[in-house]
């Protein structure tokens, strides 16, 4: 039998050479023993040899690679009313406060840690291809007159990421239900999986809320059901304001107290995906057992200031704590804060953001009200982590907040509404939104983060 060197060689190097080597490994030992092999000969024979093997691995590289299609961008204009619901941003205005640089985890590629590159071939829908980017989202439609933000892609520093897959992701999640939990941040990711899973399947609206804050879609050809639950603070909350922010009354949390809008769902649900944000920086008094505990920014109440921080860490705490203590194993992702780019001011107070680049790694710093939200999370995911792991339970940490940091050109800014200077006055104060993300942007490659992090556990 030829041996498996020899039948490579044969693919690639002329008859001359085969024939040559197969002697060599051929014939009796005597034979190659009483004979010299001519060294220079031996020499060229290993070069040809080992550029063989480099040819192979670049076939390799080439055929299991993937490209995909997209289609071209698109913009319409039809005039709708936009959204006027905006969180407030931390009190600081500034962009530099000290970051705490991510690193790799357990020795492994860690998804989260690398860079945005180039890409030319742009996203995977327009907003005349997908059919439920929001108004206040939709940038392009809005009039926003730049496209470059749409030409990135995340790419970890020591691993490949893979774009989103519609078909293999259908084929993952047929008969089961996936959810999203938190606030309008979570909306926006679920628009954005809405507009890619759309190019293979679209979803059917089969419930919202009088809001339309909490929805699910049915896919019925694959069997799954998508939703998105409404609750900012994940505990019991009251809160007094209307659909423009505008509030009657300091918000009340029972810190103590789930929410009953996820709590009593999360038994219908196979994957999760749970956050909480940017509401936790609101005036509010907060509750234990129904008595006062303290409160946040709540100036002439004659309340215990004890900070946000207190009540995100027993809200974080209480969550996950649920979720664990199940009897109900559901796959679940806890994401991380997701940092906003106002700058020379707030939401409120002028702030604005209108880069067109994303910045690299040294440029933007997290602010310090971000970085404390961050190490709370963290603190509580590696408690919760500890007894998953004890339970059976698959929680995973959903870590978007270095790589959305760097994306201060992918929000709406001042076209959060329909083209905001169509009156020719460029002098005029507009609100920007600098939280949400514009669709197509850069929060489409959360999906990609999703989808790597399913496979890797499924396989």
């Amino acid at each position: 039998m030829t041996s498996p060197f020899v039948s490579f060689l044969l693919l690639f190097e002329g008859q001359d050479i085969n024939i040559f080597v197969f002697q060599i490994l051929e014939r009796p030992k005597s034979m190659v023993t009483n004979k010299v092999v001519n060294k220079k000969k031996f020499s060229v024979i290993f070069v040809k040899f080992s550029l063989c093997l480099l040819l192979m691995g670049l076939a390799y590289r080439i055929f299991s690679s993937t490209s995909l299609q997209f289609s071209p961008l698109e913009v319409s204009h039809k005039d709708f009313p936009p959204e006027n619901t905006l969180f407030p941003a931390p009190e600081s205005g500034n962009l530099t406060v000290k970051m705490m640089d991510p690193s790799s985890r357990n020795g492994k590629c860690d998804l989260y840690v690398g860079d945005w590159v180039a890409d030319t071939s742009g996203p995977f829908y327009t907003n005349q291809t997908c059919y439920s980017i929001e108004a206040h989202q939709n940038c392009m439609r809005n009039g926003r007159p730049d496209t470059g933000y749409l030409y990135w892609r995340w790419k970890p520093r020591d691993c490949e990421l893979p774009k989103f897959n519609p078909k293999r992701f259908f084929h993952m999640t047929r008969h089961k239900s996936l959810a999203f939990i938190g606030d309008s941040i979570m909306r926006n990711h679920v628009q954005s999986l809405l507009c890619i899973l759309s190019q293979e399947e679209k979803g059917v609206e089969v419930y919202h809320d009088k809001q339309y804050k909490s929805r699910r879609w049915y896919f019925p050809i694959h069997d799954l059901t998508l939703s998105v639950v409404w609750s900012p603070f994940l505990v019991n909350a009251t809160v007094f304001e209307d659909d423009n922010g505008v509030s009657t009354d300091i918000i009340k949390l029972h810190l103590d107290k789930l929410d009953d809008v996820w709590t009593q769902q999360f038994d219908n649900f196979d994957y999760v995906v749970i956050a909480g944000g940017k509401w936790y920086l609101k005036t509010a008094v907060y509750y234990e057992k129904s008595k006062i505990v303290g409160c946040h920014n709540c100036k002439g109440k004659n309340i215990t200031e004890v900070g946000f921080e207190y009540a995100y860490r027993k809200a974080l705490n209480s969550t996950l704590k649920h979720i664990t203590r199940s009897k109900h194993k559901t796959f679940t992702f806890f994401r991380t804060t997701t940092p906003d780019h106002f700058e020379k001011g707030e939401w409120n107070t002028g702030g604005y953001c209108n880069r067109t680049e994303p910045f690299k790694k040294g440029e933007i710093d997290m602010r310090d009200i971000d970085e404390a939200m961050r190490k709370i999370e963290l603190d509580e995911f590696e408690r919760a982590l500890r007894i998953s792991s004890e339970v059976g339970l698959t929680l995973k940490l959903f870590d978007t907040t270095f790589l959305s940091l760097l994306r201060a050109d992918g929000h709406p800014g001042v076209y959060r509404q329909y083209q905001p200077f169509s009156g020719g006055n460029r002098l005029e104060k507009v609100q920007n939104d600098c939280l949400h993300w514009c669709l197509p942007g850069p929060i489409d490659s959360w999906n990609d983060l999703m989808m790597e992090t399913l496979i890797s556990i499924l396989r």
